[in-house]
């Protein structure tokens, strides 16, 4: 089974802005783009990305999950990095128009067709340090996914980080490379050290988020989770999650979560710590690592509550729940 996300589709919808405008977009081949050495993207870092599925019913038809969301949250990142204006029905058409073409690709569930939207400055100009990039260029990229936890999912280790932060905190809620890159580093040695899974950066002592997911806790019905500001992203997994943990009875705080409280709230049985995010949804947490110390969160084990969130937004992605939201837009 070939890694997450590393099976591309041949071909992408592309569209770039010259002069001041966007081109019509077209669908080229999936290796087609030529980039001079010298592009912003390739010196400073002009480039945001979204992540968003596609689903195959029972029936065969294809729909895609909250694309209205991520289109949002791809022009704002777009603007944020001062890159040029993104025409969101352009985006929303490449979407729907590279989904359609391969809507015969798209896997049955528990796999689905992951969809990455990418923009990048292409002016080449290395002088532009300090100016945007006046030219661009989206594409549309589709990779089709199996199950994220093929290999069976369990509880995680997360290390609780009070002095690092995953990016800088006027950029956290931009979808961009270098929020990941930043992050790297920092989660590859708590791997080493602490056998960590994840780090759960906390600067000041407030947590925040993973270097690629949402935090959430479950005090009995209570569902708690930073409430949102520029620091972090704002996933679009972690809106649906709350708001079907609304539509289930709970009672969902936004609010800041202190490393203390935190610790605290673990040690009672039945608290549930998960993480939030496209590939994988929804994924258990077990265990904390504060000053050197595992902290059990609850059992220990994979939450039940966390197990019946993730099979109820996966109900609905799959078409086995009505969409009383109207989170789908159907391609095909």
């Amino acid at each position: 089974m070939a890694a997450f996300g590393s099976v591309f589709m041949p071909e992408m919808a592309l569209a770039s802005f010259e002069n001041n405008q966007w081109t019509d977009a077209s669908i080229v081949s999936a290796d087609s783009i030529s980039l001079h050495p010298g592009a912003h993207v390739l010196h400073y870092s002009s480039t945001c990305f979204e992540g968003l599925k596609a689903f195959r019913h029972e029936d065969g038809s294809v729909h895609v999950f909250r694309m209205d969301q991520n289109v949002k949250r791809f022009a704002q990142s777009s603007k944020l990095l001062a890159l040029p204006e993104l025409d969101n029905e352009q985006v929303t058409q490449m979407i729907k128009d590279i989904v359609a073409k391969y809507a015969q690709d798209v896997p049955l569930p528990p796999g689905s067709m992951y969809i990455r939207p990418t923009h990048i400055g292409t002016e080449a100009a290395v002088g532009k340090a300090a100016a945007p990039s006046l030219t661009s260029m989206v594409y549309v990229l589709l990779s089709p996914v199996g199950d994220y936890f093929a290999g069976g999912s369990k509880a995680l280790r997360l290390l609780l980080d009070e002095t690092g932060q995953r990016c800088a905190p006027h950029m956290g809620m931009i979808k961009s490379g270098g929020n990941y890159a930043s992050a790297l580093a920092p989660t590859l040695e708590a791997k080493q050290q602490y056998q960590a899974d994840q780090i759960l950066f906390c600067p000041n002592g407030y947590i925040t988020e993973t270097g690629a997911a949402n935090f959430l806790l479950v005090d009995g019905n209570e569902i708690i989770t930073k409430a949102l500001d520029s620091t972090f992203l704002h996933g679009v997994t972690r809106s649906s999650i709350l708001t079907i943990a609304e539509d289930l009875g709970m009672t969902v705080s936004e609010r800041e979560i202190s490393v203390e409280e935190l610790l605290e709230r673990a040690a009672k049985p039945g608290t549930e710590a998960m993480l939030s995010g496209t590939a994988a949804v929804l994924t258990s947490v077990g265990t904390f690592i504060h000053n050197g110390e595992d902290i059990k969160v609850g059992s220990g084990e994979e939450g039940p509550i966390a197990n019946k969130l993730r099979q109820a937004l996966n109900d609905i992605q799959w078409g086995k729940a009505p969409d009383t939201h109207n989170w789908l837009t159907k391609i095909a």
